[in-house]
């Protein structure tokens, strides 16, 4: 399997800096950052670590999920995937950590019963690779099929 790169270049301090995340294997964009804007309600245009995690998360999710539901049987005709990374305080450590990540789930499925579903949407939050690299925070799910 391939090693996929982004890259991020970086001026100033953290609370008057900014950056620019470049994804350097796809070559689909560069997007900006910044430490103010991170930490904001309103992003304003500019992405965030927690963000462009939430984008993998859900991504690899689907992905796992998917086939996950063809593997108990079923055929996935759609999945809506919704991740939500949180950011906060490290009451140990000090700084920030990631608080939470959120996966929200709708799917129409062939073949599966909302039992099954639930069974499969299960063991993909174990078994995504991301999943499983960010076994330090904690991930709920709310899986449902829908039509």
């Amino acid at each position: 399997m391939p090693t996929r790169t982004a890259r991020t270049a970086w001026n100033g301090g953290l609370e008057d800096g900014s950056g620019q995340v470049e994804l350097s294997s796809s070559k689909v964009g560069t997007y900006d950052v910044s430490f103010p804007k991170r930490a904001a309600d309103e992003a304003g245009g500019t992405t965030s670590p927690e963000e462009l995690i939430a984008a993998a998360h859900s991504a690899c999710y689907a992905m796992q999920l998917s086939a996950f539901i063809a593997q108990a049987g079923g055929t996935p005709q759609s999945l809506d995937v919704k991740a939500d990374v949180s950011l906060g305080p490290d009451q140990g450590d000090g700084g920030f950590r990631l608080t939470g990540i959120t996966l929200t789930v709708r799917g129409e499925v062939e073949g599966l019963d909302e039992a099954g579903f639930t069974k499969a949407a299960e063991d993909a939050k174990a078994g995504c690779p991301v999943s499983k690299a960010l076994t330090g925070v904690d991930i709920t799910l709310d899986a449902a099929l829908e039509g």
